[in-house]
């Protein structure tokens, strides 16, 4: 199909390789495109690209719906996107080859790298965190999204990196510090701008902002060429929206979204931070990027990290550091560096196999690696939250074992 093409020249010069493929899985590619098409044409997501790579060649990439629904401008397989947390697989990977370099270590005090950066206990003591627990999420923050209106992130307006506050990142850090944690580092795992605190270590150990540290250490060597914290052609970007009834809503410049209630609150958006230069970069939420490019990153790990990891790196990142117990996306999932980690398959009641990293995006995105089936998928949709944690995901990943009801 010609949607196929573009991204099979771009992706083809990844390293490690990713391939074209000599013929498509046409059974695959016509159980991912009935989960699309159904989608779109249901009113439950906008638009929507779905990338599957097998043993490093792509099987299929099909791009559906709309871009922008307005202006009836279609999706492609090439459509940038605002990523959210698909930002932090990035900064993590960047972390971890700081550590490799001997320019980091996972178990250096944060407060050697951001000597103000001190948040308290509710007791009033101020332990130490390491870089282990910002990559892992058991420093003991949280999101503001967690949190009710009147919670100490709002009160203090914290900023969860997709918001427009107009703040630096020394500032919303400082913000943050005054919050009180959650619990002591180390003791349980929370979802967190953990990732945004790391972002500023990295611009401390290298000596450069984390938009230039990042193309430096990831996204330059990787030819992810379309991915970084600044859209450079704005009107090019998929439009978000949020779920509505009957269909998705526009996103405005500024717009709080209902979380599920066993996620969180309400995440606020405002899109206009992808293209605005002064705001900062978010470690944990801030950059923009392409399915086509996600998928050469995500094939880096799956293959023990080419040219840019050493095989007992990614192992490391690979590997279950809080436990299933922590049920980080339901039963059987604990979390590594950068991602969840699944430990159960029976019960997460899932086909994907022992060890498949997975998560997503705020924006509307969900992506996984499986290292037993040689998979890796790359969905990304306009339309928050059921491209990330509505029933799409899902849909897709049974399409793409054949697992479907």
């Amino acid at each position: 199909m010609n949607l196929l093409l573009p991204l099979l020249a771009a992706v083809a010069t990844a390293s490690p390789p990713v391939e074209a493929p000599s013929a498509p899985d046409v059974a695959l590619a016509a159980r991912v495109d009935r989960v699309l098409e159904r989608a779109v044409a249901e009113g439950r997501v906008v638009g929507a690209v779905v990338v599957v790579a097998r043993d490093g060649r792509i099987v299929h990439a099909r791009a559906a719906g709309l871009a922008d629904r307005e202006a009836g401008r279609p999706m492609t397989v090439d459509t940038p996107f605002r990523l959210a947390s698909m930002t932090k697989p990035v900064v993590s990977v960047a972390a971890m080859r700081l550590v490799e370099q001997g320019r980091l270590r996972l178990d250096d005090r944060v407060a050697r790298w951001l000597p103000g950066f001190r948040p308290r206990l509710p007791d009033g003591s101020a332990p130490a965190i390491t870089v282990h627990q910002l990559l892992t999420h058991t420093a003991g923050l949280g999101y503001g999204f967690q949190e009710p209106e009147d919670g100490p992130y709002h009160r203090l307006g914290v900023s969860d990196g997709l918001d427009g506050a107009g703040i630096d990142l020394d500032e919303n850090l400082r913000r943050l510090a005054a919050a009180p944690l959650h619990f002591a580092p180390g003791a349980e795992w929370r979802y967190s701008l953990g990732i945004d605190v790391l972002g500023a270590v990295v611009e401390r150990a290298t000596g450069r902002s984390l938009p230039e540290a990042v193309a430096q250490l990831v996204t330059g060597p990787l030819d992810m060429r379309d991915t970084g914290f600044f859209a450079v052609d704005p009107a090019a970007l998929a439009v978000p929206y949020a779920d509505g009834a009957p269909v998705p809503v526009r996103m405005p410049a500024d717009l709080a979204v209902p979380l599920p209630p066993e996620i969180g609150h309400a995440v606020r958006f405002a899109p206009g931070r992808a293209s605005d230069r002064a705001a900062f970069p978010s470690g944990g939420g801030g950059m923009v990027g392409t399915a086509g490019d996600f998928v050469r990153l995500l094939e880096t790990v799956r293959t023990g990290g080419g040219a840019l990891l050493r095989p007992e790196t990614v192992d490391a990142m690979r590997r279950d550091h809080v436990g299933a117990q922590a049920q980080t996306q339901g039963p059987g999932w604990g979390f590594g560096y950068g991602w969840g980690v699944l430990d159960d398959p029976a019960a997460a009641g899932s086909p994907q196999g022992r060890g498949t990293l997975q998560w997503g995006g705020a924006y509307g995105h969900n992506w996984f690696v499986d290292p037993v089936a040689g998979l890796s998928v790359v969905a990304l949709t306009n339309t928050a939250f059921e491209g990330m944690s509505g029933a799409f995901p899902t849909e897709v990943r049974d399409a793409v074992y054949g697992t479907a009801p």
